[in-house]
């Protein structure tokens, strides 16, 4: 059997996506999240359950979640509302064969074994395909909330890694276990430095998350992981506004751009020359119905690089979502 690690690198760059998938962050979408009374960052998740099947039918190789325990008005971005594990638990059981990703969980929020159950449930329940990206978190407000120390989480952290790397077994008492046990490591993703040095997370961790940027800043980030690391795979995310006309030129925004979709190969060509192993796409800034958006990705640039892969079509009368 596949290990998740090697699903997700094998053709060289793969593809796949961030939730939530709506498009709450475009102009239309945010004046329809006025109209339904959301509150800013709080995305439309009326479709989720439909759009996720078609991400994993349509051949995209990840949905990547993230871990916001409490929606601040100031920080603005409610991710994708569900809690993360629980929300994994549920994917898992309405996908077959999409990768499924955390960007991160903040380990030093969470009781170290539960986290630790947690992951071992979603891997068991997904096949095996869970990757576990993890963090330190960064913003100060959430630790008092949880009874947690802020200056210390780096100490928390690294003690959390050493739990979820050894099941436990040199934390729990003799004849005590956690369950289910683990068929195979879960591989765990660093997001940033998590308060640690470079060559401890090159030592430590399976990949990277890194914050998006441009083909030459991931082309610096990567060699410093690497250097560390070796060849451990870098991923990164994109936020992409995919224009109508294919040949619309590439007009960067923040964390990623607008652009037609051969632009769009080519900075994902350019991504993979810069050492990107994996890269999830971002869709709250598009202005295109998402199903119409995925199925152009599908059809139109994923064969460039999940190579032997037959990219499904969508039929006339299936259940899509605007």
């Amino acid at each position: 059997m596949s290990t998740p690690l090697a699903t997700l690198r094998r053709g060289g760059l793969s593809i796949g996506v961030e939730l939530p998938l709506d498009n709450d962050w475009s102009p239309a979408g945010d004046a329809e999240r006025q109209r339904d009374g959301r509150r800013p960052g709080v995305p439309d998740l009326e479709h989720h359950a439909v759009l996720a099947r078609l991400t994993d039918t349509l051949g995209f190789r990840a949905l990547w979640v993230r871990d916001v325990p409490v929606y601040d008005p100031s920080f603005g971005d409610a991710a994708q509302v569900f809690e993360t594990f629980s929300y994994l638990g549920y994917l898992a059981g309405v996908t077959r064969d999409i990768l499924l990703g955390t960007a991160a969980v903040v380990l030093p929020l969470r009781e170290p074994l539960l986290t630790l159950k947690s992951a071992a449930t979603i891997q068991e329940l997904s096949g095996g395909r869970l990757l576990l990206g993890v963090a330190s978190g960064d913003r100060p407000v959430e630790y008092p909330l949880f009874g947690r120390d802020f200056e210390s989480r780096g100490a928390s952290f690294r003690e959390q890694v050493a739990l979820l790397r050894d099941g436990a077994r040199g934390h729990l008492p003799a004849g005590l276990d956690v369950l289910p046990a683990a068929r195979t490591p879960t591989p765990l993703f660093v997001a940033g430095l998590a308060q640690q040095t470079p060559a401890w997370i090159g030592a430590h961790m399976d990949g990277c998350l890194a914050y998006p940027g441009t083909p030459d800043d991931h082309a610096r980030r990567a060699g410093a992981w690497r250097a560390v690391a070796g060849d451990k795979p870098y991923v990164t995310f994109f936020h992409l506004d995919l224009a109508a006309d294919p040949h619309e030129p590439l007009q960067r925004h923040r964390f990623g751009a607008r652009t037609g979709r051969h632009a769009l190969i080519a900075e994902l060509a350019a991504l993979r020359a810069a050492g990107v192993a994996h890269i999830g796409l971002h869709f709250r800034r598009n202005r295109r119905p998402l199903d119409e958006t995925l199925a152009e990705i599908a059809s139109e640039v994923l064969p460039h690089f999940h190579r032997g892969e037959a990219a499904a079509t969508i039929a006339p009368d299936a259940e899509t979502a605007a």
